[in-house]
């Protein structure tokens, strides 16, 4: 396969992505059917658990340098396929994206992180959607910041409203703004959650800044309409990792 042909296929597959996060009639149907190529992962968003101090003592340090061992060591396994802390301060410190058999074995996974077995993190599971687009990290291990935007449901998103000629409309403009923003690259993964949950998917942005990846979020047709809602985090991944 060509480079080209690779890159238009990530982009086509990035669009169904965007039917789903959108909460169409294919998530709506059957949410254990995925389009063809899309697999399933489990999602650990880590966050402040309830032995996180409110500064830093030699104990916590060395609990989350081995947390730190921990986590490579999974990435190199092929365990965790992205993993990294988020980099601003709110309740949410970190995520593992985990390339398990069953949520049961991924949850097995992150209960044996030195972190959250100290209860300096919490773990909230969730499945999740994806093109296997993840690459081995770079040695030697450098840290890089993209940008992880949640799509939820958004204040004007209303029961079955999916079905409606409006709505139907603006998912098209929504999958070829996705297009549009994946042919950029700009916009590197997205996917829906599998739980039908208030979250609905998430889209990763290899930009520049936290502004430039807001702007670009509201280049979305659903996000305009509030339809979908955004909370975007700055999140530090190893290079290398992301197409």
């Amino acid at each position: 396969m060509t480079r080209t042909k690779s890159i238009w296929n990530r982009v086509q597959l990035i669009a169904i992505a965007g039917c789903l996060l959108a909460g169409s009639s294919i998530f709506g149907q059957d949410k254990k059917e995925a389009p063809s190529k899309l697999i399933q992962f489990q999602m650990a968003l880590l966050t402040k658990g309830p032995n996180w101090p409110s500064t830093q003592t030699p104990e916590t340090q060395k609990i989350l340098h081995q947390h730190l061992i921990n986590v490579l060591a999974m990435l190199d396994s092929g365990k965790a396929v992205a993993a990294g802390p988020i980099g601003d301060d709110t309740n949410l410190a970190g995520i593992f994206i985990l390339r398990a058999a069953s949520a049961v074995e991924a949850k097995s996974w992150v209960d044996t992180d030195p972190a959250v077995k100290a209860g300096l993190f919490a773990a909230e599971m969730h499945p999740w959607w994806s093109e296997d687009v993840f690459k081995k990290r770079t040695l030697p291990t450098q840290m890089t910041t993209v940008y992880l935007a949640f799509l939820k449901k958004g204040p004007n998103r209303k029961e079955g409203d999916g079905e409606t000629p409006e709505v139907q409309q603006l998912q098209k403009a929504h999958i070829a703004n996705i297009n549009k923003l994946a042919e950029m690259k700009k916009l590197v993964v997205a996917g829906p959650f599998g739980d039908d949950g208030p979250l609905r998917g998430i889209f990763v942005f290899q930009v520049a800044s936290l502004k430039e990846a807001e702007e670009l979020c509201a280049t979305d047709p659903m996000i305009k309409i509030g339809r979908l809602a955004v909370e975007l985090h700055p999140w530090q991944v190893p290079e290398g990792i992301f197409p």
